[in-house]
Order: C-alpha cells, then structure tokens, then sequence
C-alpha cells in the first residue's frame, strides 16, 4: 500500500469549507439514527452510562438528540467549523458532549469505551484503505458487544456513474444526482461492505434503501446502505448461522 493510497482520509478541506460558510449545519436528527439508539440501547442500563460515539459529527445534530435523551456522547469531525457550531449549540442549550476535532484513523479515546459508533454518511467521504483502519479504530473503542452503525452511500446511486473512477476506490469529478460539490465518494456493494466487516464483527443487519425521484430530474435515484455490526471477541461468535 502506497503512501499516497493512505491519505486518503476523511478529514478534508473540502467539508470545512462548506461548514464554514454556514451549510449542511443541520439542525435535528436523522431518523435512521433516532430507531437505532431507540432499539438498541439496554432499558436496564442508565441512559447516562450508555456512551455513544459518531465519527463525522458535523454540526452535531445527533448528538444532540441524543445528549437531550440523557445519553452520554462524544464526537469527531475533521471541521474546526462544524465542531465550533456544535459546541455553542450545546453550550447555550446546556447540554453535555465531548466534542473534538480529529481524524476519523486515529479517535482519541481509549480501547473499549463506547457502547455505540454512529457514521451518517461520512466514513463514505473517505477511501477504501482508510475506512479499514476506521473501522478497526470503531471496533477498538467499542465495548465487547457493543454496535455500529454504517451508513455509507450505495453504488446503485446515481451519482455513482455520474463520476470518474479515483483512486483508493473513490469516485471523483461527480456531476449528476444528488451529491454534486461534496468531493470525492466511495459507493459500496454489497459484497464490499460485508467485506469491511469479516473479522472481529457479527453483521446484525443490512438494509439497502433508494429514493427515485420519478418527476424532476427523471429516474434520479438516491442509494444508501445501513449496516449494523455487533463487536465480538470470540472469533467464533463472529461466525454466521
């Protein structure tokens, strides 16, 4: 592997720019994220020592849903802008959360701590070569059983082929669909993204969602994966019935 080939990270100036200039600060959680906390976190645990983790935080719109609901939460985004906006907003709502700003291949935090990983759409941002090494930071600050939730964008999208291939897997030069002006992507199949998760994980579920647009554009198609993987320590728990 080529040290070019490791770079690509999700951490980019990209984002930062549109953060910056007050854009994709979204406000209130995505639903997606709401049924996952909802349906996995332990009602015989307090909501306060559930702790829960999302790389690509953003504006921190999750989190603070979650931190609202009493969770323990902490988050990461490459964006000084996005993280800055987080804070206030947490800050002025007096809310608690540990917001930072690092790269998603090296999480600050210690070896089995979190309860749950979230990423909405913002490990696909990044290449093949370093969603694996985020995805074994995910798996090493995961308590033993504890879950991820991974959203990446689906190849049946049609920005897919509306841009050229890149390195590292990534599509580049994207000018059709919905994810124009975003950067590069990696788009996932799914024998890829079952591949990410052969070791050291039990797959839960693995849903494939599309919106198509029928009107304007015509057949615009929107493509998304949403995976839930359990952290196992016994090889053998990792092994599918």
């Amino acid at each position: 592997m080529t040290d070019k080939k490791k770079a690509v990270s999700a951490v980019g100036p990209i984002w930062e720019g549109i953060y910056s200039e007050g854009k994709a600060l979204n406000r209130y959680p995505f639903d997606q994220v709401v049924s996952f906390i909802y349906r996995n976190y332990s009602r015989a645990k307090p909501r306060a020592e559930t702790k829960i983790l999302e790389i690509g935080c953003g504006a921190g719109n999750n989190l603070w849903f979650a931190a609202r609901e009493g969770f323990t939460v902490a988050g990461v985004d490459g964006s000084p802008s996005a993280i800055e906006f987080a804070r206030k907003r947490f800050a002025e709502e007096g809310l608690e959360g540990d917001l930072r700003v690092a790269d998603f291949i090296h999480l600050p935090f210690a070896d089995n701590t979190f309860d749950f990983v979230i990423d909405r759409a913002a490990l696909t941002c990044s290449g093949t070569s370093a969603a694996r090494k985020t995805i074994a930071e995910v798996r090493r600050v995961l308590i033993p059983d504890g879950k991820f939730f991974f959203n990446p964008y689906s190849d049946h999208h049609s920005s897919c082929v509306a841009g050229k291939p890149g390195q590292d897997d990534l599509t580049v030069d994207i000018r059709g669909g919905t994810l124009v002006d975003i950067g590069p992507l990696r788009f996932y199949g799914k024998r890829d993204i079952l591949d990410m998760f052969r070791d050291g994980w039990r797959v839960l579920s693995l849903r494939h969602i599309e919106i198509v647009e029928e009107l304007e554009p015509l057949y615009n198609c929107h493509a998304e994966w949403i995976l839930i993987a359990q952290k196992v320590v016994n090889v053998l728990q990792g092994v599918q019935d």
